[in-house]
């Protein structure tokens, strides 16, 4: 996925096929929040920013890194829902073909679950990360920040709506417990996301 062009992408994910789909959508947005932020930190460089070098160094490999770590994501989340789509195709002639469609099912729900739990954590250093710029960052590139931020909740908005589903066919209580903590995460994460761009709106119109 990571070296596929963007129209060969957008035509698989408007086909009829399970994969890609929403997850791996959710992930490419916050891929794209990570660059946004690479870009505004790169922008806030030079002697206008001396002070802050270190911690804008900082971010930007930061994002670099949390750039790649989504595109993966976006991977393991088609392949995830890939195996769902298998699973679903196994026999179901017999009680034992049935006993064994299930446990398939189960299992490829479960790993799906995976990557949209982490989505939201990786989302949520993005955004934190955007937050460190929001005083900071060049002006003539603040809007940016406030993409950044935008499309990182959008991602997390979306990851915790698929874990949410996901647990209703999920019959493991531990798994389920530990999902339920990860979409809990959301609201915040998504709270401080909506409060740096206001944050921006509030710079530009100053």
């Amino acid at each position: 996925m990571r070296d596929e062009k963007i129209g060969d992408f957008l035509a698989q994910l408007a086909d009829r096929v399970p994969a890609p789909g929403g997850g791996a959508a959710a992930a490419l947005q916050a891929a794209l929040a990570a660059a946004l932020l690479g870009m505004v930190a790169r922008y806030t460089t030079g002697e206008n920013y001396a002070e802050h070098e270190e911690m804008i160094g900082r971010i930007i490999e930061e994002a670099d890194e949390l750039q790649a770590i989504a595109l993966r994501l976006a991977q393991a989340d088609a392949d995830a829902f890939a195996a769902v789509a298998t699973a679903y195709k196994l026999p179901r002639s017999t009680d034992g073909e049935r006993a064994e469609r299930s446990e398939a099912i189960a299992a490829a729900l479960a790993g799906a679950a995976w990557p949209p739990a982490k989505l939201i954590g990786l989302a949520s250093l993005i955004v934190d990360l955007a937050g460190a710029l929001v005083g900071i960052g060049n002006r003539n590139v603040i809007g940016d920040l406030a993409a950044s931020a935008e499309a990182a909740r959008a991602a997390v908005a979306i990851s915790r709506m698929n874990i949410e589903i996901n647990l209703a066919a999920i019959d493991d209580a531990q798994a389920s417990l530990e999902l339920i903590a990860d979409a809990d995460k959301a609201d915040g994460v998504i709270a401080k996301a909506q409060q740096i761009a206001a944050s921006v709106r509030e710079q530009i119109r100053a």
